[in-house]
């Protein structure tokens, strides 16, 4: 609204004629000049792309230092059990501990599993089921229209057709009508 007003409060001091391309604003001093500069607009990334980039690159940072996080844990157990005093007992409690991580990071996949299977069956039922009912109905309109112009306007030429050439063959063979053959006789 803003950008409107000042817009038009610039052509009303000026007296300019503004031309708008995509967004570009260019003044001419006459309407019948044309600007003797086009500059070619650069397009605006939309507002979804630096979202979706910012969230592609924060999975990756994630899966990255989870990667990390998990060959140093698993540096320094394969170090401990390298020594020479570890028992038995320590290498179980280690296991466990690694195994607690592995279902720890089994439940987190699974959950995210469910988030992305959640958000496909939303988009299945609200964008998706939309279009496909339209697209259906469409073709429904299409198949009563293609039946009506078959019924009201393609039979009936058909029909005119067919009476035309009996007509004409009914005239050819009382002899009203002069054939072929008669033409060319006459002609020598």
């Amino acid at each position: 609204m803003a950008c409107q007003f000042l817009v038009k409060e610039l052509h009303a001091r000026n007296n300019l004629m503004i031309q708008t391309n995509r967004g570009i604003i260019t003044f001419m001093d006459q309407p019948s000049q044309s600007p003797e500069v086009k500059s070619q607009p650069t397009p605006s990334p939309t507002p979804a792309e630096p979202s979706k980039e910012a969230g592609e690159r924060k999975i990756l940072i994630g899966v990255v230092v989870g990667v990390i996080i998990f060959v140093v844990i698993l540096g320094v157990a394969l170090y401990l059990l390298v020594q020479p005093t570890t028992d038995t007992a320590k290498i179980r409690d280690i296991f466990i501990i690694f195994m607690a991580l592995e279902s720890l990071l089994i439940g987190l996949t699974l959950v995210i599993l469910i988030i992305q299977i959640a958000r496909l069956i939303n988009l299945l039922q609200n964008e998706v089921k939309p279009i496909l009912e339209s697209t259906n109905e469409t073709v429904s309109n299409l198949r009563g229209t293609t039946a009506f112009l078959g019924e009201n306007l393609v039979q009936p030429v058909i029909k005119l057709n067919e009476y035309m050439a009996g007509l004409a063959q009914f005239i050819q063979v009382i002899g009203l009508a002069r054939g072929k053959s008669k033409n060319k006789k006459q002609g020598e």
